[in-house]
């Protein structure tokens, strides 16, 4: 036999051995993302975010802010001195530590997740509870709760700063004009003033005024089902929540923490809790008042399934979750850069580890 006609056969073996392997090893192309459309009338539940959130009872100046700014990094604030607002709010972590409970003093553990600070000046009352009226009210109650920062008393929170000569000058332009400006009060309004900066404007604040092209198909499809679902009930406004609302309206929430009842023991309060904020929120994990769940998927599930009685799809979830990805905004780096903290005097505690 010549050697033409067995050069033939085996590249014709070859090729049709080549093309059925490619056949089995090749992936179909992905399904192209059907074109979402989006009723922009049911965006009127959105507010583009400000640029920073104002209250007339305490005007932002920015001296407040300067003094805010070292206040929040300060763990001379804390009984032991080594745990500081940004220890359970990290601001370059957008505004979370990732535990399901944060450490405290004696490396005590928090009963409720530590909730992102970003965007909460858009909440209507602060805390999971909602006991505190505002940023400044809140401000106050981590120093003084002994699981946290365990402060024994606003009266040696005071000492501690006037024995700071640096605080004592910042509190004087802060406050002007005021006689004794070193004030536990003064003190949280100038951390109020700090946060009610600390905004992360997204993609979705641009495709909000109006432009299409600032959200992809496949983001515009999560808002669909996202809208589709109903979540703009209770996640709305410029926060993308905030408000108060009963977890498990109509499937129970398996929950030890009634929320808002603790404070006030009124039934109606029972498991009312303050809506999380849905900006950055594929960042700030993990979920829940209690932080048990570690995948948003399956946030998103529990929450069609206890707010509105209803089982959606794995595929359906990850869509809405595409969609807030949307909202992860940019952290403000030179505005959240830790400050050089005045130098203690020397009447300023020790560390008190008791």
């Amino acid at each position: 036999m010549k050697l033409k006609t067995l050069v033939r056969p085996l590249v014709l073996v070859a090729t049709t051995v080549g093309a059925m392997a490619l056949a089995q090893t090749a992936k179909p192309a992905p399904a192209a993302v059907q074109k979402a459309v989006i009723d922009r009338a049911l965006l009127n539940a959105f507010k583009v975010l400000p640029t920073r959130f104002e209250d007339a009872k305490n005007p932002i100046t920015s001296e407040k802010v300067e003094l805010g700014r070292m206040l929040y990094f300060d763990t001379r604030l804390s009984k032991n001195q080594d745990v500081s607002c940004n220890s359970c709010h990290d601001l370059n972590k957008f505004g979370v530590d990732g535990k399901p409970f944060s450490t405290g003093h004696k490396k005590q553990l928090g009963g409720r997740n530590s909730p992102t600070v970003y965007n909460a000046g858009g909440h209507i009352l602060q805390f999971w509870d909602g006991r505190a009226a505002n940023l400044e009210e809140q401000a106050k109650g981590p120093i003084l709760n002994p699981v946290e920062m365990a402060m024994p008393s606003a009266e040696r929170v005071v000492e501690t700063v006037k024995s700071i000569p640096g605080y004592v000058t910042a509190f004087q332009k802060a406050f002007p004009g005021e006689a004794d400006p070193v004030t536990y009060d003064n003190l949280a309004k100038a951390i109020g003033a700090f946060e009610r900066q600390l905004v992360t404007p997204s993609r979705f604040d641009k495709y909000l005024a109006g432009d299409e092209n600032a959200l992809s198909e496949a983001e515009k499809a999560g808002l669909e089902k996202f809208l589709g679902q109903g979540c703009q009930t209770c996640h709305n406004g410029p926060a993308i929540g905030g408000s108060l609302q009963k977890l498990g309206l109509v499937v129970p929430f398996p929950s030890k923490d009634q929320g808002r009842f603790d404070v006030t023991k009124n039934e109606a309060d029972r498991m009312i809790f303050r809506v999380p904020t849905l900006r950055n929120v594929t960042k700030t994990g993990p979920w829940f008042h209690d932080g048990s769940v570690k995948e948003l998927p399956t946030a998103v599930k529990l929450m069609a399934q206890h707010q509105f009685g209803r089982q959606i799809s794995d595929e359906d979830a990850k869509s809405i979750v595409t969609f807030l990805d949307s909202l992860t905004g940019e952290l403000p780096k030179s505005y959240i850069a830790k400050p050089k903290l005045p130098a203690s005097g020397p009447k300023t505690p020790k560390p008190d580890p008791s």
